[in-house]
C-alpha cells in the first residue's frame, strides 16, 4: 500500500517519487541535518528511502513528501518505528528556504491526525536532539510535551509525547 495522500489547507503530504530523492540528499549532506541521523553515503540514503517507502505495505506507515500548493518539495513528514525506536514517532525535516512559514507545523499535524485516527497508534513521540532549539519549538507549538521518563535510543536527545488530537480541542 503506498502512503496515503493527505491534503490540508494549504499543503499535500503524497508518496515519495524517485525525483524526491536529490532535493533530499542535497539536506542531508547540508549544514541543516545536523540534528538527524544522516546517511553515511547515497547507497544508505537508498535504503532510507526505500524502506520509508516499503514500510508502507509492512508496516501501515512510513513518510510522506511534503509539497505546497504550487508543487514545490519542501520537506518530509513520517509516523515511523525502525527497531531501535521504543515507541512510533513523528518526525520532519524542512528544505532550505520552507521553516518559518507554518509548513513544518502544518504537515506534522496532519500526519499526527493520521497516525491517532487512521492508523490506530496509542501514544506518539518526537525524538529530538536536545540542542534542536527549532524542532523543540515545533514540538512544543504541536502540544507536546517534554518526556523525561520515556526511552530514547540516543542519550543526546529529548522526548516529546504527543497529545491526541481531541485532547487539543
Amino acid at each position: 500500500m503506498p502512503a496515503p495522500l493527505i491534503r490540508t489547507a494549504h499543503l499535500r503530504l503524497r508518496p515519495y517519487r524517485q525525483a524526491d530523492m536529490d532535493p533530499l540528499w542535497s539536506f542531508f549532506q547540508s549544514d541543516r541535518a545536523k540534528w538527524v541521523s544522516a546517511p553515511r553515503n547515497q547507497s544508505h540514503f537508498w535504503y532510507g528511502f526505500a524502506s520509508e517507502v516499503g514500510s508502507w505495505d509492512l508496516m501501515g506507515w512510513g513518510g510522506w513528501s511534503v509539497e505546497t500548493a504550487d508543487g514545490q518539495l519542501a520537506g518530509q513528514v513520517a509516523v515511523t518505528q525502525p527497531p531501535h525506536f521504543a515507541e512510533l514517532e513523528l518526525g520532519w525535516i524542512m528544505l532550505d528556504g520552507f521553516e518559518g512559514k507554518g509548513i513544518a507545523f502544518e504537515a506534522a499535524t496532519a500526519a499526527r491526525t493520521w497516525a491517532f485516527r487512521d492508523y490506530g497508534a496509542e501514544t506518539l513521540v518526537s525524538y529530538i536532539s536536545r540542542d534542536n532549539a527549532r524542532s523543540i519549538a515545533l514540538a512544543t507549538r504541536l502540544g507536546a510535551t517534554r518526556d523525561d521518563t520515556a526511552k530514547r535510543h540516543d542519550e543526546d536527545d529529548v522526548v516529546y509525547r504527543h497529545p491526541r488530537p481531541e485532547a487539543l480541542t
